[in-house]
């Protein structure tokens, strides 16, 4: 089999493409996470703390010097990125535990039970027969 075959099998796949579309939908919610976290979220915050802008706060390692910059750690943005990744996986948490919630649902769920499948010919004539001998006694 070809590389190419191979490949064309392996990327046609249901669970490749699925992959696909979950990492482009995971993608656009880390965006719109950021975007709560850095624009509704840490505002309030920051106004609360007296006014502290969290992608402002950095511990100053090394003073700029001629052309090399100054060296920091941005503590800020640790703290929005850390926040953002909470609400990530608090949302993917709740989304799990309702995905099992209905799985328990469906197990816990009585099956109904099977109708008796419709006689056959030959079961139906046998108990005519019966009947009529037992009605001859």
């Amino acid at each position: 089999m070809s590389i190419v075959k191979e490949f064309k099998e392996f990327a046609m796949k249901g669970n490749v493409v699925d992959l696909a579309v979950g990492v482009i939908i995971g993608g656009a919610f880390g965006k719109i996470v950021s975007s709560l976290v850095t624009d509704v979220i840490m505002p309030p915050i920051g106004l609360l703390l007296g006014g502290l802008d969290f992608k402002d706060l950095k511990i100053h390692l090394k003073p700029a010097v001629g052309k090399n910059p100054e060296v920091t750690m941005n503590i800020g943005v640790f703290i929005n990125t850390a926040i953002d990744f909470l609400i990530v996986a608090f949302v993917i948490f709740m989304v799990i535990k309702g995905i099992n919630a209905l799985k328990r649902k469906e197990e816990a769920a009585p099956a109904e039970p099977e109708a008796a499948p419709a006689p056959t010919k030959e079961e139906v004539l046998l108990t005519e027969i019966r009947d009529l001998l037992a009605a001859k006694k």
